[in-house]
């Protein structure tokens, strides 16, 4: 008897990288940029006026999650 194969939906442990600074009103591109050109939090977090550590909590999200956190498999 063949198994049948079961299609699951992809689905994500968390918010993306996008609406997490879309949230709190930092532009996406430019955070992403930012990141790009390596400034440190403290140069961000002046450049969005933002905290420093909000910076860091987005940052911390890329560097773990990438940009979106979706598991799952087809």
């Amino acid at each position: 008897m063949a198994e049948e194969y079961v299609s699951r939906v992809p689905w994500s442990i968390e918010p993306s990288l996008k609406e997490k600074t879309e949230e709190v009103g930092i532009d996406f591109d430019k955070f992403i940029a930012g990141l790009a050109k390596n400034l440190s939090d403290m140069e961000m977090a002046k450049d969005f006026n933002v905290s420093s550590k909000l910076i860091s909590h987005l940052r911390k999200h890329f560097e773990e999650l990438g940009i979106h956190s979706v598991m799952g498999q087809d």
